[in-house]
């Protein structure tokens, strides 16, 4: 063995701890931008962290929710979500991340991510009623209010299909365009079966009565259904069913909407 090939065989532990240390470093240093973008990606721009601190081990952004295909309306949430990440995922090419919000969010999820994939596990989150005049007309239309509370099962994401159930729980609504308050208490199942979902409508209570079905997918969406009012009610909410359908009977309209 020569001089050198001793020396670099002395030297060699030395440089891969070196190189290691640097790799630890540089990660420690990312910067919290750096993942948040990835949030947009995974979720076709509907859940974006905006306004990034801190780094990716620990850090917060502030949450911005767009209900609408277009992305268009977005709703920025009360206080800001922290996260912190695992570390030893990282070198099997995982983001292993557990987030709270303090304000919106009574119990932290975790996010598991990897270039191709993500799982949410599931969780609860308060938004305002103004999120939903991002899906358009007849929401901006109507400017509802009340307490909105979206829950999710075990949510997974691949290759920009998604799989999973989300239910909108819409407690007491109401609406500037009517005077009847609260209008009612909704309840809005989504079903994310890959490249298209299903929406289911019902009516908990209140005196106008919705119902109804439809799917959603990357090329169209198309809901039907029926807006009643309860016959103490007929009166007094038939402008505002006017506002959302077509009649087709006493009292009751057909929701039809078609993209």
């Amino acid at each position: 063995m020569t001089y050198w090939m001793r020396r670099l065989r002395v030297a060699l532990p030395w440089l891969a701890i070196a190189v290691l240390s640097a790799a630890v470093v540089m990660l420690a240093l990312l910067p919290a931008a750096w993942i948040t973008p990835q949030f947009a990606k995974q979720t076709r721009g509907h859940v974006n962290l905006v306004d990034p601190a801190g780094s990716l081990w620990h850090g917060s952004a502030t949450l911005m929710l767009a209900a609408g295909s277009d992305m268009s309306a977005p709703t920025l949430l009360p206080g800001r979500i922290e996260w912190r990440t695992s570390f030893w995922p990282l070198f099997t090419g995982r983001v292993r991340m557990t987030m709270r919000q303090s304000e919106a969010m009574p119990e932290p999820i975790t996010v598991d991510a990897t270039p191709r994939s993500a799982t949410v596990t599931p969780g609860e989150l308060a938004v305002p009623a103004s999120l939903l005049s991002g899906l358009g007309a007849p929401f901006n239309t109507l400017d509802l209010q009340g307490e909105v509370r979206l829950s999710w099962s075990d949510w997974r994401s691949f290759n920009k299909e998604a799989f999973g159930q989300l239910t909108v729980t819409l407690n007491d609504v109401s609406s500037r365009v009517s005077p009847v308050k609260p209008l009612g208490s909704y309840r809005v199942l989504f079903q994310a079966q890959g490249a298209s979902s299903t929406v289911e409508l019902t009516t908990i209570k209140g005196p106008l009565m919705l119902d109804g079905s439809g799917t959603v997918s990357a090329a169209s969406t198309s809901f039907r259904g029926t807006a009643s009012a309860a016959p103490e009610a007929r009166d007094i909410l038939a402008g505002l069913l006017n506002l959302l359908g077509r009649p087709s009977g006493p009292g009751t309209v057909t929701l039809s909407f078609a993209h």
